[in-house]
């Protein structure tokens, strides 16, 4: 943004001080030599009006660089942190229960999880989201990504019964562990929804434990439905190693606020610098009040005006 004003503002008043004298003060030393100078002044009036002009504009133009013209820019240097988020979504066959939208009861988990993924997906502005989805079999449904339009309507394109109908949960954090790690993001984060227990896996539990404590990624767990769907301690156990925190939602609202409280937990860090840039113009004016005064002098003299 560029602004325009004067350093010294109240200078600009000092024009008021040459107009009074130029009213009041009179030159009398030339009558004492030419007593008719009166009568010879009237006559070269024409001649000499121009000559005014030189000898005022060059008094307004010192006095507007002495109150020193200024043009001012603002501009915000913004330095934003973002973070690379895996999202790990459930898609087995358990997510087709009904009921856990109290506004819709005929809308079955993965449904309202598409959309509560979604919104949340709009919100990280500044972070690289991928997505891993798990049932049989855990799989890379998006790598990481700054094209949230891309990454919502891979989150619609998801269906249960792709990756098979038990729960691979650990595969899915190990999968979605390795897509992180080649990230080079500051901060990365990994957020698992589940409604099932694990009994799919490949890799045991001890070496995802073990996996996730080495790493530098907090994760976050949640798990959907009655609290009998899920085993609870084991979402805890993987939180509490990932440095994150485990949650539970028993309808679409809570998982709504879940996501909510995530994202202001990990906000985006956001560096705003306001820097303010001085272009001083007391010059331009300056050099055309010194060419001014001098030709007025000049003419003055030369025509004996």
């Amino acid at each position: 943004m560029n602004q325009f004003s004067f350093e010294y503002p109240l200078l600009l008043l000092s024009i008021l001080l040459f107009i009074v004298c130029a009213k009041f003060c009179k030159e009398r030393s030339r009558a004492i030599f030419f007593p008719h100078v009166n009568t010879l002044m009237v006559k070269s009036v024409g001649r000499s009006s121009w000559i005014h002009v030189l000898k005022w504009l060059g008094i307004t133009t010192a006095v507007i660089a002495l109150a020193s013209p200024v043009i001012t820019k603002t501009y915000s240097n913004t330095k934003k942190e973002g973070r690379d988020i895996v999202l790990i979504l459930d898609s087995s066959d358990s997510m087709r229960q009904r009921g856990f939208d109290p506004h819709d009861m005929w809308r079955n988990k993965f449904d309202v999880v598409k959309e509560v993924v979604g919104d949340f997906i709009k919100k990280r502005e500044n972070d690289r989201i991928g997505m891993v989805t798990f049932a049989d079999i855990a799989f890379i449904a998006s790598p990481l990504t700054f094209e949230k339009k891309f990454l919502t309507d891979i989150t619609k394109m998801q269906q249960m019964g792709t990756a098979g109908k038990r729960t691979a949960i650990n595969d899915a954090i190990v999968q979605s562990y390795n897509l992180l790690s080649k990230s080079k993001a500051k901060s990365k984060i990994a957020i698992l929804l589940t409604d099932g227990v694990d009994n799919m896996s490949k890799i045991p539990f001890s070496d995802v434990i073990e996996l996730i404590e080495k790493r530098d990624i907090k994760l976050y767990t949640i798990g959907i439905g009655d609290a009998r769907d899920y085993n609870g301690q084991y979402l805890q156990a993987l939180a509490k190693a990932g440095k994150g925190m485990a949650f539970g939602a028993r309808d679409a609202t809570t998982l709504e606020k879940i996501y909510e409280e995530i994202d202001r937990l990990e906000a985006s860090k956001i560096d705003d610098k306001k820097i303010v840039q001085h272009t001083y113009l007391y010059m331009y004016p300056l050099f055309l009040a010194i060419m001014s005064l001098l030709l007025f002098i000049y003419f003055r003299n030369s025509k004996g005006v």
